[in-house]
């Protein structure tokens, strides 16, 4: 028996491999990105737009709010460990201007971040069910506190 290849746990919302990225939906009449994609028609107000393209978001944010998860979340969560364990959330801003919320990697928790602190996507296994493993973005503190970053 074959073991099936990681897959991720939401379609389309990130590439995986050695750089991954999100993906986002760029209005082709205004240029506006948006997170998670979206279809139908631009989020802008302004815009009339109801056409997208797939595009890569930058890899590297900063860190623009964090707080951690102390009580499991409900349905349709799936917890990753029976008991659950704790885990840190960041809402990281990209250069595109979008603001975005994700765990952070494992092993990584609140007192690793700090408003402005540099994170990067990485993807990690999320849970495993019967069709296999499922994975997620996740933020990745690009120092760690009180280290220079490379400049």
């Amino acid at each position: 028996m074959t073991e099936a290849a990681p897959t991720p746990a939401i379609d389309g919302w990130f590439t995986t491999g050695a750089d991954p990225a999100l993906v986002a939906s760029r209005c082709r009449t205004c240029g506006s990105a948006f997170f998670p994609p979206t279809t139908g028609f631009c989020r802008n107000p302004a815009c009339p737009g109801e056409e997208f393209e797939a595009t890569e978001l930058s890899r590297r944010g900063t860190v623009w709010s964090y707080t951690d998860a102390q009580y499991q979340p409900p349905p349709p969560y799936v917890a990753a460990s029976d008991p659950y364990v704790p885990f840190a959330l960041a809402a990281v801003e990209l250069p595109e201007g979008i603001v975005v919320l994700g765990q952070l990697a494992e092993g990584y928790g609140v007192s690793d971040v700090r408003v402005g602190s540099e994170v990067e996507v990485v993807v990690e296994p999320l849970y495993t069910d019967d069709t296999g493993e499922r994975t997620i973005w996740r933020w990745k503190p690009v120092t760690e506190l009180g280290e220079e970053a490379d400049q």
